[in-house]
This record gives structure tokens, sequence and C-alpha cells, in this order.
């Protein structure tokens, strides 16, 4: 059973979207879908010796300040996603994250942001190459607490701005998402936004008064 709920969850998952088989005016013919709301992730707790930082090279760093909260620092591996990194550093250096907001937070699973429709269904004027195994990418960060990770659509080439930030582990998503970086300091944070954020729906909805947001995301290095 624990099997089929994970294939399910393979295909059927798509962050940052609007309901399923609606068209994004932004993005043309991209099918934009949420996550099927009857699938539960069945979490898989992975050995405790399985740290991102000790296993991979952190090409970069960089600083998410969410307004009210604080700070949560990142470090990102180039190495295993570097069209993924690049992409998320220019839109960083650019400004264009500073007053967005997190717009879902799935079940404790993990907090999605980055659009700036505020509502999943935007991005940038760009879409990139998604950087994991089922599109043919060797990338073998696993989406652990603390990994931050690129939404998509159907497609698996669609990822353009929105982010998720684990807070609990989830095997399902290995392979199928761009997992890029790691949380390093300020999991207190997500934790936070968690703990204190309602949601509208089973699917995570924040509505946009409730809605958390990013003052500025800021690259160090």
């Amino acid at each position: 059973m624990k099997k089929i709920l994970l294939i399910l969850l393979a295909v059927c998952l798509c962050f940052g979207m609007s309901a399923c088989g609606d068209t994004d005016a932004n993005n043309g013919d991209v099918t934009r879908s949420r996550t099927d709301n009857s699938v539960v992730p069945t979490t898989t707790t992975y050995h405790s010796d399985y740290h991102p930082s000790e296993l991979f090279n952190a090409t970069n760093h960089v600083q998410i300040d969410f307004e009210d909260y604080g700070t949560v620092t990142l470090e990102l591996y180039g190495e295993l996603a570097p069209i993924t990194v690049e992409n998320f550093l220019n839109l960083a250096e650019s400004g264009f994250y500073d007053g967005l907001t997190i717009h879902r937070i799935y079940n404790g699973y993990l907090i999605q942001g980055g659009d700036p429709e505020g509502n999943g269904t935007g991005g940038s004027d760009e879409t990139i190459k998604g950087e994991f195994a089922e599109n043919g990418v060797e990338n073998d960060l696993k989406h652990v607490r603390g990994v931050i990770s690129m939404a998509r659509s159907q497609d698996y080439d669609s990822a353009s701005s929105q982010f998720f930030i684990m807070s609990n582990d989830e095997s399902a998503f290995d392979g199928n998402y761009a997992a890029f970086g790691y949380v390093t300091e300020g999991m207190e944070v997500i934790d936070q936004i968690i703990a204190n954020t309602p949601v509208a729906d089973a699917n995570g909805t924040v509505l946009a008064f409730d809605q958390p947001t990013i003052s500025k995301i800021t690259v160090i290095d």
C-alpha cells in the first residue's frame, strides 16, 4: 500500500499551481496542477547520518529574511543543480523575491513561496530545465528536513521562481523535483511560520491576508 501511495504521489504531486487542467495565462500552454488532495505523503525517516552539508560542497550561500519571523541561511549546491542554482541566484540578486510571500504550507511537510501572483499560478519570465533523476539529471540530494527544492507543474521543465523548503523528510519527492540547497541556520523560523500560519484547505493554501512575507533574499556569495 505504501508503495502504491508513493507512486501516486510522484505522478500527481505538482507544486505551486492552479486546479488540474487549468492553463496558466502567464506561461502559454503550460499546465500547472496542484497536489492531488486524496494522496497523503508517506514520511520516510532517513538515516540519522544523512547530512547534506557533509555530503556535498556548497558553492553559494543565501539568506532569506521573513518579515516578523527572522532569517534562514542556506547553502546551495551548484555542482548538483547548476541551472537551478544560477536561476535562483539571478532572481534573488535582481530583487525579484523581495516582498513576495509564502502562499502554501502543506500538511506540516513544507512551505512554498516565490510566486509574484501569490496564489501558486505565477512565476518569473523564464522556465528552466528540471534537474532531477526522472528528467535525466543526476541529483543525489534527498528531500529531507531543511532541503530547498523547486516547484513545477507536470511539465518537467516548467520550474521558474517558486520554491519549497522541507520541514519533514519525504522520499517520494526524491528524483522528481530539483533539490538544490539546504538550511544551515534558522529551521526554527520555518517551524514558527508553519505553527503560526492558518491554511484554508487540505492543499495547504494560505489566504492572502495570512501569507508570511519574504522581506528579502540576499546572496552572500
